[in-house]
């Protein structure tokens, strides 16, 4: 592996989408290792680390709105990106520049024994991909010096890298499904196993407690751990109306005081997402001086990119992209359909369980047109293989279209005066987003 001469943000990004060409995850003790190396940059930074299957990023971008609502600065690291790489390094509600984040990535890779890594030797030390986006993020936010971090895990959470720093203000655990099972296990309770690997001794957690199974795991890592553990559960919260532009919902629990909110989604699952957010919040050291009004300041201006969103007028787009994230997907577009005729857009990815996806849209929803199209490059599952599924499943209007861009140029017109859901992949999110970035500037 020899070094190369980059001078470009352009570079510097071609050069991090080829690490998994020729590296491998490495352990928990030599991430630390590494982090060390560059000085520890996470010792200083008041660090919420948030782990789960569904709702991880949409609950952190919940507690950053609320954190500035409060006056505070924020830096958050999340996954995936939907268009482009820098959405993963928001600071002060900003994603980082194409300067910064060349500076940023010079300094790791410059950082790297490349005398070893050109050698070739066995040992010689290269960060995989997210491990090296975590390591410019913990860098980037100890320059930033922010009130508080906010790090979304990337796979799981006992082994994952943002799992390597030093200290935290608290654990976040989101719902729990079945998701990454040939990394994390085949059930609900080796999958939180994996999850509440994120928990540090007397660290307070929050954790969806809606599935007892994941519940009874992260309690008794809590307790083995002497973590005050808050669990958030359905009865927590009430919805009061329900439109196509927003919910309107109270949350009242021992933690906290009667509070009414309303969130601009159309998403019944954010308002889980949000009260696990005030939550978390509340738990923090000093919680109290986080006030009805700031909180309702702070989810009236949170918002969270390819999750329930609407695009256009009548255009919502949805990274839902497991079983779980689907039969919450259906759940709002089943409500919606009473008073739209609904158009869907899909594609998925080879990794995720797609036949199980496209049987529960097909079980629950009755849209008009399905349009089916390819993301995710060489993960992307054939049009034709999605549409012949759809098929089976009951479906008899379907279309398919290799290219996204024409499949979704067809959907806007199959739409008409209805919905267009589009659905199946964060990847479908992120090229609809660009797709609509490009038109804007046409």
């Amino acid at each position: 592996m020899k070094k190369k001469n980059i001078t470009t943000f352009r570079e510097a990004e071609d050069y991090i989408n080829d690490i998994p060409r020729f590296t491998s995850k490495h352990s928990m003790e030599e991430t630390r290792a590494f982090l060390h190396s560059l000085g520890d940059p996470d010792r200083e930074l008041r660090i919420i680390h948030v782990a789960g299957t569904n709702g991880k990023g949409s609950v952190c971008a919940c507690m950053s709105s609320i954190l500035e609502a409060a006056g505070y600065r924020t830096a958050l690291f999340t996954s995936p990106h939907l268009v482009s790489i820098r959405e993963r390094f928001v600071a002060d509600g900003k994603k980082i520049t194409e300067e910064a984040f060349l500076q940023v990535f010079l300094h790791i890779y410059n950082m790297l024994d490349w005398d070893v890594l050109e050698r070739e030797e066995k040992g010689a030390y290269h960060p995989t991909y997210f491990e090296y986006l975590f390591f410019m993020a913990m860098v980037l936010f100890a320059e930033k010096r922010p009130d508080f971090c906010i790090l979304e895990t990337g796979v799981g959470g006992r082994l994952d890298a943002t799992n390597s720093v030093n200290r935290k203000e608290i654990s976040v655990i989101t719902h729990i499904g079945l998701d990454h099972v040939e990394y994390l296990g085949n059930t609900v309770a080796e999958i939180a196993g994996e999850k509440a690997g994120i928990l540090k001794e007397g660290v307070p957690v929050v954790y969806d407690a809606s599935d007892p199974e994941a519940e009874a795991v992260i309690r008794k890592r809590a307790h083995e751990l002497h973590a005050p553990a808050f669990g958030v559960r359905p009865e927590m919260y009430k919805i009061s109306s329900m439109t196509d532009k927003h919910i309107d919902f109270s949350i009242h629990s021992g933690y906290y005081d009667y509070i009414e909110l309303s969130i601009s989604s159309v998403a019944e699952y954010q308002v889980m997402n949000a009260a696990e957010a005030v939550t978390a919040i509340k738990a923090l050291d000093g919680g109290a001086e986080f006030t009805a009004d700031t909180i309702r300041r702070g989810i009236d201006a949170m918002r969270w990119q390819g999750r329930m969103e609407t695009v256009l007028p009548g255009v919502i787009i949805d990274g839902a992209h497991n079983e779980a994230g689907v039969e919450e997907f259906v759940k709002t577009a089943k409500r919606l359909e009473k008073d739209y005729p609904v158009t869907l857009l899909f594609a998925a990815v080879d990794d995720k369980d797609y036949p199980s996806m496209i049987q529960t849209i097909c079980r629950e929803l009755r849209p008009e047109r399905v349009i089916v199209t390819e993301v995710g490059g060489y993960r992307a599952v054939e049009a034709e293989k999605s549409a012949a599924l759809f098929r089976q499943s009951g479906m008899d209007k379907i279309t398919a279209y290799a290219d996204a861009e024409e499949a979704f140029a067809a959907a806007l017109r199959e739409k008409a005066d209805g919905i267009l859901f589009c659905v199946g992949s964060l990847y479908l999110a992120g090229s609809i987003k660009g797709i609509l970035r490009r038109m804007s500037h046409d």
